[in-house]
């Protein structure tokens, strides 16, 4: 599967690359709030929470839905205004002044993404005008508990009110710990955002897209950029533009702001913790389901030790040389086993590397 944006007719200078603060301060609350998803930033997410203050603690739960799953569009408020390449703003207040000049019906919309499964890639009325929204976004957010309930009545009730609280809410963590996060961060993501820009300059489209991520391609022919994911979803640039914005908080995490009406933006990680491109979500597939075998994993367990032939693993098991070839042929198309020539015998190993890996690529894979 994989999200889709459709670029025919895009004009070169409707790309931009900027850097957001309330992105990033959005990739900062899901990072506290889901440490798991980010290993990398444990002593990060340490320090933070020994000094947050225990109510403002109290108020990031209470809203949570916002940015614990994933986070949500309201954080590239930009990509949601009219004139269709609206950049972020280069200070947290200016960013949240581009995140007050949505609609309230955008901004429900947009809130309850995450509560409410509602859809965001295709045209319709959302929660505020529709009854029938409305009901089901107040079920699941019951299911889900009685504090998200209340916010997402009061949301429904109370749009403006919300917002105010919403707003000062993020200003109150910029004081607690993100600016002087930003101010360390803010340098190096300008540092890309130019290096993006160059490459765009310069080498097009496709290079800068490639620069971002493995799991971002071209089809210059078709006009279309996919984003290999294990969730769809499509988008297009239309008249408006592409906007790509850097994070460093946000690895593993790539994300496609596609909802409907609002501009394609690309939320992407810089400087992932190795330099060996992530496997596409096929790939990582493939290898799953190799393994997912009780022949092939007992195989595994001999090729981990030694290199045998397709006779001596026959042998050892129990089993012909034509059903081990098999399960052999599996292993190696999913890259688990490597196999090199000595004289006349053909041996095969367990790729350990590669298995070792498995973990860390399954991970980034479902949180891409």
């Amino acid at each position: 599967m994989s999200v889709t944006i459709d670029v025919t007719g895009l004009r070169p200078e409707r790309v931009a690359v900027a850097p957001s603060p309330l992105a990033e301060l959005g990739m900062a609350l899901h990072t506290l709030s889901e440490p798991g998803h980010h290993p990398r930033l444990q002593g990060w997410v340490a320090g933070v929470t020994a000094r947050l203050d225990p109510h403002l603690a109290d108020r990031m739960c209470e809203a949570e839905f916002l940015w614990r799953t994933t986070f949500s569009d309201l954080f590239l408020a930009c990509a949601g205004l009219p004139g269709g390449a609206p950049l972020p703003g280069r200070t947290l207040a200016a960013d949240l002044d581009l995140l007050d000049k949505l609609s309230d019906e955008q901004f429900v919309a947009a809130a309850l993404e995450f509560t409410s499964a509602l859809p965001c890639d295709a045209p319709g009325p959302g929660p505020l005008a529709d009854a029938g929204l409305r009901r089901r976004a107040l079920k699941l957010a019951a299911a889900r508990g009685p504090r998200q309930l209340r916010f997402s009545e009061r949301l429904l009730a109370e749009p403006p009110r919300i917002r105010a609280w919403l707003r000062e809410f993020l200003l109150d963590c910029d004081e607690a710990f993100f600016a002087e996060s930003w101010s360390r961060l803010s340098g190096q993501l300008a540092t890309d955002a130019r290096h993006k820009t160059e490459l765009l300059r310069r080498k097009g489209l496709a290079q800068a897209l490639s620069a971002v991520s493995p799991a971002v391609t071209l089809d210059e022919t078709a006009g279309r950029i996919s984003v290999d994911k294990i969730s769809g979803g499509r988008t297009a640039t239309g008249d408006g533009g592409l906007l790509l914005v850097p994070t460093l908080l946000g690895w593993p995490h790539l994300l496609v702001v596609h909802r409907w009406g609002w501009q394609p933006v690309l939320h992407y990680p810089v400087g992932a913790p190795d330099l060996a491109a992530p496997p596409s979500v096929e790939q990582l597939t493939l290898r799953m389901t190799a393994l997912s075998h009780p022949v092939r994993m007992l195989l595994c367990r001999s090729l981990a030790r030694s290199a045998f032939t397709t006779s001596e693993l026959a042998q050892a098991h129990g089993m012909t040389a034509p059903e081990v070839s098999r399960h052999l042929g599996v292993l190696r198309k999913a890259g688990l086993v490597t196999t090199r020539r000595r004289g006349r015998y053909v041996l095969h190993q367990l790729d350990v590397a590669m298995v070792a890996r498995l973990g860390h690529d399954f991970l980034e894979g479902v949180l891409r």
